[in-house]
């Protein structure tokens, strides 16, 4: 009897190498692709593609289809969380998200939990997985409790986090509280992601570089800790990957005190095997390396694309400009066929 197929990510997840890095990006769905752009065009906005389960997944599948990569990542939000705690979501076009009420001014007891707003989520996960080759891994995702928190307390974006790091300052209680509660939805969240199909799990915490090393172990650690321990009692096979954007010399920290099985490194973060981090981490972020394009790793299906102004813009979170130095950078042209990767014009950056 044959061995069992393993997709290729989930075999360095586990520690185990490989013989080549498996290849996947953070952001592969999305508006690079021409494909995706006409997609939203039909369908309206974000959140019109977020719950549309059928296009939710045909987005999920797109960049597969055309670079054969190693994983597909759910197509969602991070934002379906507080959506789903009670918060109304919306998207202002050319501005970003916007969460009413925001809880500056309103206490979250006072929100109305919806828990059937992440139910699309669940059948795009198990529509998916069942679409993908057994060589495919589908890779779930959410929000981390401080990055989720930041737009719960501000109703919208920021670079500095501002509101929600005053109130952490002014009413740390109601701050810790409100991490608590996100925590926990995400606990469920994520459970459910792995029970419809995800193969492993990625935490994001995109603003956790806006922390002070005690307000990081309080507000970013501890929390993800929590949910980490809580998915390991439920799925102890299923892999975690943690990506505390910004956390310089508290990755170590990170990496050894959440419990997640894999980190998430950024292009100008230093080395993947960042020293402290721990054998098992190092060995993993090393087996990515190719998705940071470091020291002039290539793949020959990298998808580079050169917008209309000239602007390399890989997906995920390359760094632009040592992609274009790695490697040949590819003119994407809007009719190329599904499953080729885009090479209508090849020039070799001067």
């Amino acid at each position: 009897m044959a061995d069992p197929i393993i997709a290729p990510i989930m075999t360095v997840l586990n520690g185990e190498a490989t013989e080549r890095p498996p290849v996947w990006f953070m952001r592969q769905a999305g508006r690079y692709l021409p494909e995706y752009r006409a997609l939203r065009a039909e369908k309206g906005g974000f959140l019109d593609l977020v719950y549309d389960v059928e296009a939710a997944i045909e987005v999920t599948l797109q960049p597969l289809k055309r670079f054969n990569f190693d994983a597909a990542i759910l197509f969602s939000d991070i934002l379906v969380v507080p959506y789903a705690m009670g918060q109304d979501l919306w998207f202002e076009e050319g501005e970003g998200p916007r969460l009413a009420p925001k809880l500056l001014d309103t206490m979250l007891e006072t929100l109305q939990a919806a828990p059937e707003r992440l139910e699309p989520v669940y059948r795009t996960v198990a529509g998916v997985k069942a679409a993908l080759t057994p060589d495919k891994a589908l890779l779930g995702f959410a929000g981390s409790p401080w990055t989720v928190a930041t737009y719960m307390i501000a109703g919208q974006g920021s670079k500095e986090q501002a509101e929600a790091r005053r109130l952490s300052y002014r009413e740390p209680e109601r701050v810790a509280a409100l991490l608590d509660a996100i925590a926990e939805t995400t606990i469920g969240y994520l459970c459910a992601q792995i029970d419809a199909g995800a193969d492993a799990v990625q935490l994001f915490d995109s603003w956790s570089g806006s922390l002070s090393p005690r307000q990081f172990e309080a507000m970013v650690i501890a929390p993800n800790a929590k949910i980490v321990a809580a998915l390991k009692q439920s799925h102890p096979d299923t892999p975690i990957i943690g990506f505390p954007k910004g956390a310089g010399g508290q990755l170590p920290a990170y990496a050894r005190e959440t419990g997640v099985d894999a980190v998430g490194v950024q292009p100008h973060g230093g080395r993947p095997g960042t020293r402290g981090v721990g054998r098992r981490h190092e060995e993993v972020a090393a087996t990515f390396r190719v998705v940071l394009v470091d020291e002039g790793a290539h793949h020959p299906e990298l998808p580079v694309v050169v917008t209309d102004s000239g602007r390399v813009q890989p997906p995920g979170g390359l760094d632009p400009v040592v992609v274009e130095l790695a490697r040949p950078v590819h003119h994407m042209a809007h009719e190329l066929p599904m499953g080729q990767v885009p090479a209508v014009e090849d020039r070799q950056p001067r």
